[in-house]
């Protein structure tokens, strides 16, 4: 990917979108084909999440992936590049330390290792639990570093079972819906739609064409905003169009 985008008046440099997959592997994910069916929509939304990288020269997109049950993994020892990035099949186990995930995540939002000059992280939190932890010691965390605070925040609620209440206040914006998978095939859709309509709203150009310097971008003293009413989740299809290798999922319901 250029590093470098022509505009008017000269070029501007490349930012870094730094996005995140954030993965509850707590033991409740084992039950009716939760965690198979994550990683199954993850591989798939890949693809789709890649093309729309190089489709957004403005941007360098790099990926990680955090799972979360009995305390917090990186499941990358680093961000790679969206065009190297692969999928790890996650495992469930343990309780669901929720807390822990969102301070693992604070420290990566540090300058640095954050950079100033970069788009706005992503980040979408996957759960069908309650936090067994102290969940808001670490959205203080989050919340409390600069790049935090202004990361684009999607939560996907597992199940009814999902604590919604936590998820909300993680995404911290009124405008921006919670949502809620009850199926299979609604957790593939959002997967999908976060994979590619919020990783193309995150990497537009949100600094000013003059702006070359290495120093923080405009957005920097701005909250991301995401409009819901035109930027809608994925109309919702059957279970039974799911196409997975293991049909006895099709007709689930969480």
């Amino acid at each position: 990917m250029s590093n470098q985008l022509n505009m008017p008046g000269g070029q501007l440099a490349t930012r870094p979108l730094h996005f995140y997959w954030v993965c509850d592997v707590s033991s409740s994910m084992k039950g009716r084909g939760k965690i198979e069916q994550l990683n199954y929509a993850i591989r798939e939304a890949l693809p789709l999440m890649k093309n729309v990288a190089t489709q957004n020269p403005n941007a360098q997109v790099f990926a990680r992936t955090l799972a979360f049950g009995s305390g917090a993994k990186w499941m990358n020892s680093s961000l790679i590049p969206i065009e190297q990035y692969s999928w790890t099949d996650l495992s469930a186990d343990g309780v669901t330390d929720m807390g822990a995930a969102l301070k693992t995540i604070a420290e990566e939002l540090k300058v640095p290792p954050m950079p100033k000059r970069a788009l706005p992280p992503v980040i979408v939190l996957i759960s069908d639990g309650h936090p067994t932890d102290d969940f808001d010691k670490g959205l203080r965390a989050l919340m409390g570093e600069s790049w935090g605070n202004k990361a684009v925040r999607i939560a996907i609620a597992i199940g009814a079972d999902a604590d919604t209440d936590v998820l909300r206040r993680f995404i911290g914006f009124d405008e921006i819906a919670l949502l809620n998978a009850s199926n299979p095939q609604q957790l593939i859709n959002y997967i999908k739609w976060a994979s590619t309509e919020v990783l193309q709203y995150a990497s537009r150009e949100y600094f000013s064409p003059d702006q070359t310097s290495d120093s923080t971008p405009a957005l920097s003293s701005q909250k991301p905003t995401l409009d819901v009413p035109t930027f809608k989740p994925p109309q919702i299809g059957p279970p039974n169009q799911i196409n997975t290798s293991n049909t006895s999922y099709n007709d689930l319901v969480w």
